[in-house]
């Protein structure tokens, strides 16, 4: 079946059965994402951290979550010490490298975080 098709599927049957489906939010994947990249829990809390300043300077909207919590794990990797490469962050993610620097330069200039490497 097509991805396309399954959508469409989707789409129908929720719509048929009038469930009110939320979008998901960067938060709902970091979770899965830091255990994949078997990072620590204080690694978590700073990338919940750094979505809630986000999403407080509404850096959020507009933006896919995906890559929105690739990037704010990427920075809490490297500002707690267990850091991941882009590379490896992008794999896990299903985003590429390129969005994950797009979204970091965007939260680190935006937040005013200061990333020593």
């Amino acid at each position: 079946m097509s991805r396309k098709e399954i959508g469409r599927n989707y789409r129908y049957v929720s719509r048929e059965l009038e469930l009110k489906l939320m979008p998901t939010a960067p938060k709902d994947y970091i979770s899965r994402f830091c255990s994949e990249l078997k990072l620590s829990n204080i690694v978590q809390a700073k990338t919940l951290e750094i979505l809630g300043h986000a999403a407080n300077h509404e850096l959020t909207s507009g933006r896919g979550p995906t890559g929105l919590a690739a990037a704010s794990l990427y920075i809490s990797s490297v500002l707690c010490g267990e850091r991941r490469t882009q590379r490896e962050v992008a794999e896990i993610s299903g985003v590429t490298e390129v969005t994950i620097r797009n979204r970091y330069k965007e939260l680190v200039q935006k937040l005013d975080i200061h990333i020593v490497m």
